[in-house]
């Protein structure tokens, strides 16, 4: 009996001990997430420690630094680390009266700003001399080296030399240029690790005075020469920026100067490019980084500039911060990056539910999208972003996009940026941006499509479309995006793409022509199109686009920024307006009927003192096929059914 109990006893032991040791002894420090990428130098961590076993905890981070922080009544605790360029670990010890305790929790942080220091140009006018100022460059935030080298230089050629240019110092007096344009002047900050900062500013010259470029408030001047041309890499072959960069000189010949890109960043397979994956790197469907460079740099020797589609508002549910957030939920160092309602779930617009709207109000998360713009202007010198979405971070997070912007035009101020918002919201003009979207105040919503879908009212919603932006800066017009679904000509015909692109090209502000637009290609943007065959012009679509685009760089009254509606009678079917110039004889009236019945319009006052047909015996040159015309009375003129006349004196 003796012995059975204490066998019994020993049993017990046994199961006891090993019952403990099959058990996982928990650490007493713990982090209250992972690590994982970082976009603020000061990173704020916090964890929890076993008030039991710990009276503090030890934190040590990088270049040996050690913190003794203190725990709150439930045992939490938090601290600022200062990080350094690349991983960074931090280890965290308990502590119990200066003695470490058990196994510490450790972590590391990958530190992604740039180590490089920050330049910043700025120019005044004094005395009739240029002094570039380059007293408000600081230092790398990262490591804080000391500024070695600011050196000037005058970017391209510019409409002269500067004289003194280039030179160094923090502050430089030089002579003013004497030649009417833009000079692009550029600093270069130079630290003690020989990391490498550029920032440029703009000189103006107009009519013998100069004044200094507020890129915040003013576009650069090739925008107002701009037009563009929206790129989709697949449907110009298989072989994505190869095969646009064959078809360049095309483009060339047909007059586009502005090449924007669809979304070119990885995305899901069956996505159009707007769920992004990675804000860094390209979709290996349109080729290698050194395909891209070379399209960048064909463009370019053809006088093109290049603009990207940049998703900024949200990213895909399949980007690697979210699919975090998603596993780890609020262990994950980027649950925060997304904006979430009360219950924790991730936000999105509409029913796009693989869209996360990102959060704003996280320093982060504008830390990352600023770095992210500014990758592509530094490594690959893009030349402006069309921000999709741009409506959503204005409705979260007013002052995120002035402060993008403003970094963007610190490196580069002749940026073009178009916000995929509502050009009849002023907020875009006043924060940054050069022009938006000729939508409803609606985002997203067509400005044009309710006058095109009642053809018996077009002409009148078109005059109440263009009388609705109160913006008072450069709109970005369309007859086609990626969200217009079926084409223009494949809803409203040929006759009135004819007319309606006419009416695209002698308006005020960027016109906008989609890919497939200059051979009346009919798809669907959406439903993977396979690509065009740009042979396939039956309509001579392509001269037509070609010709409306050579009359808009000849003259520099379809370029300006100035529009007048006159009355033409026929306030349905007929619309027409005045371009001015700036010379007599320089403006230019154009009439479009936008039905089928011919149409005869009797010109107001304002048109026939452009047009000076009094001095011509009653004559005016239509500039759209080159023959003179006869005003009839000397001063109404013929419209055939869907016709149009582009008008200037003779």
């Amino acid at each position: 009996m003796q012995i059975s109990s204490s066998l019994k006893r020993l049993a017990l032991l046994f199961t006891l001990l090993t019952a403990t040791c099959a058990r996982p002894i928990e650490p007493p420090v713990s982090f209250a997430t992972a690590g994982g990428d970082a976009w603020n130098v000061a990173k704020t961590v916090s964890g929890q420690a076993n008030r039991e076993a710990c009276d503090a905890v030890l934190l040590s981070g990088p270049g040996d630094s050690r913190q003794m922080l203190a725990l709150d009544s439930r045992g939490r605790f938090t601290a600022s680390v200062a990080l350094q360029p690349g991983d960074n670990r931090l280890l965290a010890e308990c502590q119990n009266q200066g003695v470490s305790r058990g196994i510490g929790a450790s972590q590391v942080w990958r530190l992604r700003l740039p180590d490089r220091p920050r330049a910043v140009a700025q120019l005044t006018i004094a005395g009739g001399n240029l002094v570039l100022d380059g007293s408000t460059t600081r230092p790398s935030e990262v490591s804080q080296r000391a500024i070695a080298r600011l050196e000037w230089r005058q970017r391209d050629s510019g409409p002269e030399a500067i004289a003194g240019l280039p030179s160094s110092g923090e502050r430089v007096t030089l002579p003013l240029p004497k030649a009417a344009g833009e000079y692009h002047i550029v600093l270069r900050a130079t630290d003690a690790g020989g990391q490498i900062d550029e920032s440029t500013a703009i000189l103006r010259i107009r009519n013998k005075r100069a004044t200094v470029f507020d890129p915040m408030r003013e576009h650069a001047n090739w925008v107002d020469d701009a037009v563009v041309y929206t790129i989709v890499p697949f449907l110009f072959g298989p072989r994505g920026f190869e095969d646009v960069t064959a078809r360049l000189d095309h483009l060339a010949a047909l007059g586009v100067n502005t090449l924007l890109l669809s979304p070119v960043k990885p995305a899901p397979e069956d996505d159009y490019g707007y769920a992004v994956a990675d804000h860094f790197s390209l979709h290996p469907r349109y080729g290698a980084e050194a395909d891209w460079r070379a399209f960048i740099a064909a463009a370019h020797q053809r006088g093109m500039r290049v603009v990207m589609d940049m998703v900024l508002n949200h990213t895909s549910d399949q980007h690697p911060y979210f699919a975090d957030a998603r596993r780890r939920r609020q262990a994950s160092p980027y649950f925060d990056f997304y904006d979430r309602d009360a219950s924790g779930a991730a936000l999105h617009y509409f029913d796009r539910e693989n869209l996360k709207n990102l959060n704003l109000d996280n320093a982060e998360v504008q830390n990352f999208l600023i770095e992210a713009s500014a990758h592509w202007v530094r490594n690959y010198g893009i030349d402006g972003f069309r921000v999709d979405a741009a409506w959503g971070p204005r409705e979260r997070r007013p002052d995120f996009w002035p402060r993008w912007a403003a970094e963007l035009h610190r490196i580069r101020p002749d940026l073009l940026l178009i916000a995929a918002a509502p050009m009849r919201d002023p907020y875009y003009a006043q924060n940054g941006f050069d022009a938006a979207y000729d939508w409803t105040d609606k985002p997203g919503r067509w400005a044009w499509r309710a006058a095109f879908d009642n053809e018996a009212e077009t002409a009148a919603r078109l005059r109440e479309a263009l009388t609705a932006n109160g913006s008072g800066f450069p709109v970005l017009r369309f007859l086609n995006d990626n969200d217009t679904g079926d084409r223009f000509i494949t809803r409203y015909g040929l006759q009135r793409t004819r007319l309606a692109s006419a009416m695209l090209l002698t308006l005020p502000g960027l016109p906008t022509l989609f890919s497939g637009d200059e051979v009346g290609a009919a798809f669907r943007p959406h439903d993977d199109p396979p690509p065009i065959d740009w042979n396939d012009d039956p309509d001579n679509l392509r001269l037509w686009y070609a010709h409306l685009i050579r009359l808009r760089q000849q003259n520099a009254a379809l370029r300006g920024q100035t529009l007048e509606l006159i009355d033409t009678g026929s306030a349905t079917t007929v619309l027409g307006y005045l371009r001015p110039g700036r010379a007599a004889g320089e403006s230019i009236v154009v009439l479009l009927n936008y039905g089928a019945e011919a149409a005869q319009v009797r010109l107001p006052r304002v048109a026939l003192r452009s047009l000076q047909p009094s001095r011509s015996n009653g004559r005016v040159l239509d500039l759209l096929n080159g023959a003179t015309l006869r005003l009839q009375s000397g001063r109404d003129v013929m419209l055939p059914g869907y016709g149009v006349r582009i008008l200037r004196a003779l």
